[in-house]
C-alpha cells in the first residue's frame, strides 16, 4: 500500500506551500485521524484519511480504479465523433470523467482499468514498467508449436523496424485457442503478431493485467471500484 508524506498530502490538496505546512504542523494545528502530528515527515495511507488543518476538515477525493468487463462493440473512449457506444455508456455519471487505462479494441473483450488517476495510468502504460497483459485468442487455424520460438524471440510486425518484446504463449486442449501474454502495447499488437504468423485472430479477450486477473462472477459490463493502492498491489503483488 502506497504511503505519502503529511506535507505532499496536504500541499496537493490546498493551497498551502509545504513550508506552510511545516509551520502550521509546529504549532500544533493539524490533526490527522483524531490525533495532534507535528512531524510533516510522516508518511500515510490516503485510505480512510481524516485531516484537519487550522480547525478545518480537508475534503479531497480519493483517486479510484473501476475493473471493468468490456464487452463486444464498445469503444475505449469518454466520446467518439460517429457516435459510437462507448464504455463511459456503461457506467453512472459519477465516472464519465474518467480515462481507459489503455485501449481495447471494439470488438475485444475482458478486463479494462478505468481510472480518474494519471499517475496510476502511466505507471501501467509506461514502457519502462513492462506491465504484462494476458489474452485469450481463438485463431482461424491451429496454432503450431514453431510460434513458441518465434513469439520468444520477437516479431518483427508490418511496417515496423523493431521486434516485438519477448512474449509467452500457452497452448490448451483446443488447437485453435492460445493464451498471449506481452509486455507492450502496439497498435493491434495481438492481431498484427498472428497476421505476421500467416494466422488470424477471431476472438479476443483480455484475462489479466499484471497480477490482476479478471474475476469469474464479473459479467460483462459490470465493474467495481478499487483505490488505486489497491489496484497497484493487486497488479504488482502476488498471485
Amino acid at each position: 500500500m502506497k504511503l505519502l508524506r503529511l506535507d505532499k498530502i496536504i500541499a496537493d490538496n490546498t493551497s498551502l506551500s509545504r513550508s506552510e505546512v511545516q509551520k502550521l504542523a509546529k504549532n500544533g494545528l493539524i490533526i490527522v485521524n483524531g490525533q495532534t502530528c507535528t512531524k510533516v515527515s510522516e508518511k500515510f495511507s490516503l485510505d480512510n484519511l481524516e485531516i484537519i488543518v487550522d480547525g478545518e476538515q480537508i475534503n479531497f477525493a480519493h483517486p479510484k480504479v473501476l475493473v471493468f468487463h468490456k464487452p463486444k462493440g464498445v469503444i475505449c473512449a469518454n466520446n467518439d465523433p460517429y457516435g459510437s457506444l462507448n464504455v463511459f455508456h456503461l457506467l453512472p455519471s459519477t465516472y464519465h470523467q474518467f480515462h481507459t487505462v489503455g485501449r481495447l479494441d471494439k470488438d475485444t473483450t475482458g478486463l479494462l482499468l478505468i481510472t480518474d488517476d494519471g499517475n496510476f495510468s502511466h505507471q501501467l502504460t509506461s514502457p519502462r514498467k513492462h506491465v504484462s497483459k494476458k489474452y485469450f485468442v481463438t485463431l482461424e487455424e491451429p496454432a503450431l508449436e514453431s510460434y513458441q520460438e518465434v513469439i520468444t524471440e520477437g516479431i518483427l510486425l508490418h511496417g515496423e523496424t523493431d521486434k516485438t518484446k519477448p512474449g509467452i504463449i500457452e497452448f490448451t486442449d483446443n488447437p485453435f485457442q492460445v493464451y498471449l501474454t506481452i509486455t507492450e502495447g502496439r497498435y493491434h499488437q495481438v492481431k498484427r503478431m498472428f497476421a505476421a504468423l500467416n494466422n488470424k485472430v477471431i476472438d479476443l479477450h483480455r484475462v489479466s493485467i499484471g497480477n490482476l486477473d479478471l474475476p469469474a462472477d464479473l459479467a460483462e459490463g459490470e465493474y467495481f471500484e478499487l483505490s488505486v493502492p489497491q489496484a497497484l498491489e493487486l497488479v504488482y503483488g502476488e498471485k
